[in-house]
């Protein structure tokens, strides 16, 4: 490692190189005015602590009786898939029911709702979605709770 003092560099604790101003290898252009800084400049050397750092282990805990994220959504991927299934009525308007679809499935567009209501409305039944159960559940309720007749199964084989 060598250090620069504006100008004076130590090549060895009993050598000392002082160059004049203006010199090509001189650190300070010109006059040195701030004689103060210190300027540190550093080669790659074959010494100590030129290693490379161990990777941290890090430990993963958790709550007694609480699931961490990861968990979560692994056994939510897991569980068997349900369909939500809409019926149709007698009571309800095509453009209602478009609007519950629209506010109660996550990520409904106009057109699937749309396509779903006609579906059920020509064949007296449509799947809305397919998921987990629980979620299914929920938005069965949520269809049933806007005044839709709803229902949910086991997707077996699949989508």
């Amino acid at each position: 490692m060598e250090t620069a003092i504006c100008g004076r560099i130590a090549l060895s604790p009993n050598h000392v190189f002082n160059p004049k101003p203006g010199d090509k290898n001189s650190v300070c252009r010109g006059p040195c005015a701030n004689r103060g800084f210190l300027m540190a400049i550093s080669k790659t050397c074959s010494g100590k602590g030129g290693g490379l750092l161990e990777k941290p282990v890090i430990e993963r805990t958790t709550t007694p009786g609480r699931e961490s994220e990861f968990d979560l959504r692994k056994s939510k991927k897991m569980a068997p898939p349900y369909r939500v299934i809409l019926h149709n009525d007698n009571y309800n308007k095509r453009e209602y029911v478009v609007q519950v679809l629209m506010k109660v499935i996550p990520g409904m567009t106009l057109d699937n709702a749309v396509n779903i209501m006609q579906e059920a409305h020509y064949n007296g039944m449509a799947v809305v979605i397919i998921c987990a159960q629980a979620d299914a559940e929920e938005h069965c309720m949520q269809l049933r709770g806007n005044g839709l007749l709803s229902s949910i199964e086991p997707a077996s084989g699949g989508c």
